[in-house]
């Protein structure tokens, strides 16, 4: 027992040069309660205790206009705030996007972030390769009805697809019985469930984990991968030799 309690409360590894940002995509402004950030909350003890500088915050608190451009001011929105966000994006190495679940999906706030991530997709870093390479994603779901798996699919799906790499068990979640009642956090509801605790646990530190590889490798490896070479006719030992 001596043994197990050493293994679960001492780390070796140093996690203090890693910035986690959480998008809670909640459609309830500030201060009003949010149980999806109830959740969040653990993984960020988990995260803050190792020495990662986290921050959460609800996209809906901000004025971000919908579309898929860097800056919808430049394509006729009077007001938008995504620039702002954007650039905590930039900073972090840990990108974990919270949501409720509403008619068995993500939030429309979701889907709206997701859109907004992917209008700087065409972005390049330093290296030439996308801007996302060298980031983790992971996510959390809470709701009253089935769908944490599909959310989870359709979101760390997007994820990757920008550029950022998943690690294994990177989403968690919980659902209570289906239909009107308690959520996530609700007089207790769900802070014993061991396998919504055991799941936020393990993304914490898969997020860590392959967070710090990265940064410690400077990021993904840029052979095969860079656009800039891929478009002046490089093509990273392509089968096809009539391809050009």
């Amino acid at each position: 027992m001596a043994n197990q309690d050493k293994e679960c409360t001492t780390s070796q590894w140093d996690f203090s040069n890693l910035k986690a940002l959480f998008l809670n995509c909640t459609l309830k402004r500030s201060p009003e309660k949010s149980h999806t950030r109830t959740l969040i909350d653990v993984a960020v003890a988990v995260m803050e205790k190792n020495g990662v500088s986290t921050e959460v915050i609800r996209p809906v608190d901000y004025k971000i206009a919908p579309g898929v451009y860097p800056d919808m001011k430049e394509q006729g929105w009077e007001e938008d705030q995504w620039p702002e966000l954007w650039k905590k994006v930039q900073a972090a190495d840990i990108l974990v996007i919270g949501s409720p679940i509403w008619l068995g999906d993500k939030s429309s706030e979701c889907t709206k972030v997701i859109e907004r991530l992917y209008g700087q997709s065409g972005q390049l870093n330093e290296q030439g390769q996308y801007i996302y390479y060298g980031k983790v994603a992971g996510c959390i779901i809470t709701g009253n009805e089935d769908g944490i798996k599909h959310c989870s699919m359709n979101i760390l799906y997007s994820m990757q697809h920008l550029g950022c790499v998943i690690p294994p068990q990177a989403d968690a979640g919980w659902i209570g019985e289906a239909g009107p009642g308690p959520s996530y956090g609700d007089d207790g509801i769900g802070l014993d469930n061991d396998f919504t605790q055991r799941n936020t646990t393990f993304m914490a530190w898969n997020l860590m984990h392959l967070a710090r590889i990265l940064k410690e490798s400077k990021g993904i490896p840029v052979h095969g991968n860079q656009r800039s070479l891929w478009e002046s006719g490089c093509r990273f030992d392509h089968p096809n030799p009539e391809y050009r």
